[in-house]
């Protein structure tokens, strides 16, 4: 698939210029894949409702058919498109968070390709808070079917040089909007289950959904072992629910703890692998810092530990800047779990594929 020019084309995050609009949505309608930015990361987007269209993601990304995507729309009306029997709690749910990182699993509209939900009776709905998504959605004037704009299983990209990193000769237009704001996915939340269920946690927090729904519950916690590998090729209600996923392409571990205790237990792990000639890089909070200054390894930090906003807009560009910075090995350290704690968690977790140290 590395046959094809990628442009890349600057747009104003704010106020898009309507003839770069219309030229990416023209794409949309004949068939084609255009790279945007949303709120959360970069999407890479297809015809939603044309089935030719949406296989191309699957290539250019070398993702499984058994992951199913997010239809993204800009106005609740057009929830018709993709949904059938809509709930009123979705209804509700979309008044009070959209636009914005929450996607709904809705019974799906039988004219969806079965491509976009994995064969399933669901699809997930999300409609974006970015200026330039929504104008590029209503100028299409159809759906858009849009996972996160990398290759399959690696860190989602937040910039489009992230994208382009990625994707390069594999989709013809990028919108270069700027770095996104949230820097973590939707939430994922299961209306067609018997209780509405996280399956993902993402960028509205479990306390948010609760203040509208109380009955919302949290997602089940699965740590990746040997007996998973039969979940690439099993059906996905959602996207995001592999076990080992958002990975850089080295190894990584994470440090479960808080404070003195476990900053010492990262630095003991960095002075051992070190001490076997191992390079080694550490994604830490601001705090952290003065622990690992003079240790040797490769520091990125993301922010203050007790502001998760500022942790998981920085989350992802870490990762990949420690995976190109030649480390063989990255340690990253916990957070909460408050707030978007729990994003931020489910992130590493599948990051590091599960692999633990407790501090």
């Amino acid at each position: 698939m590395n046959d094809r020019q990628t442009e890349v084309i600057q747009i104003d995050p704010i106020r898009p210029d309507p003839a770069i609009i219309a030229r990416a949505a023209e794409l949309l309608r004949s068939g084609e894949l255009v790279v945007f930015p949303t709120e959360t990361v970069y999407g890479l987007g297809a015809n939603a409702l044309q089935a030719d269209a949406v296989e191309k993601i699957f290539a250019a990304k070398g993702r499984p058919y058994s992951d199913p995507l997010i239809a993204h729309i800009a106005d609740e009306h057009d929830l018709e498109q993709v949904a059938i029997d809509i709930p009123p709690i979705a209804r509700d749910l979309a008044r009070t968070f959209w636009p914005g990182p929450l996607t709904l699993i809705l019974p799906a509209d039988p004219h969806i390709p079965r491509m976009v939900t994995a064969g399933l009776a669901t699809v997930a709905v999300r409609m974006p808070r970015h200026p330039v998504a929504l104008a590029l959605i209503r100028a299409a004037g159809l759906p858009i079917a849009a996972p996160s704009a990398n290759r399959f299983m690696h860190v989602s990209p937040t910039t489009a040089q992230h994208v382009l990193s990625d994707l390069s000769g594999r989709v013809p237009l990028i919108l270069d909007g700027g770095p996104c704001a949230v820097g973590v996915e939707s939430t994922i939340l299961d209306l067609c289950s018997d209780v509405p269920t996280i399956l993902r946690p993402g960028g509205i927090s479990l306390e948010a959904l609760r203040a509208q729904l109380p009955a919302v519950q949290a997602p089940v916690r699965r740590v990746p072992n040997g007996e998973d590998s039969h979940d690439e090729q099993q059906a996905q209600k959602s996207p995001g629910q592999m076990l080992i996923h958002y990975a850089p392409a080295v190894p990584s571990f994470l440090i479960e703890g808080s404070g003195a205790t476990m900053r010492a237990t990262m630095l003991a792990e960095v002075q051992r692998r070190q001490a076997q000639g191992e390079r080694v890089g550490v994604l830490i909070a601001d705090e952290d810092l003065a622990t690992f200054q003079q240790s040797g390894a490769q520091i990125y930090t993301l922010g203050r530990a007790d502001e998760p906003e500022q942790i998981a807009t920085h989350l992802f560009a870490g990762l990949r800047i420690l995976e190109e910075s030649g480390v063989q090995v990255i340690l990253c350290r916990s957070f909460s779990e408050q707030g978007l704690g729990l994003a931020i968690r489910d992130r590493l977790l599948k990051a590091t594929g599960g692999k633990i140290f407790p501090a």
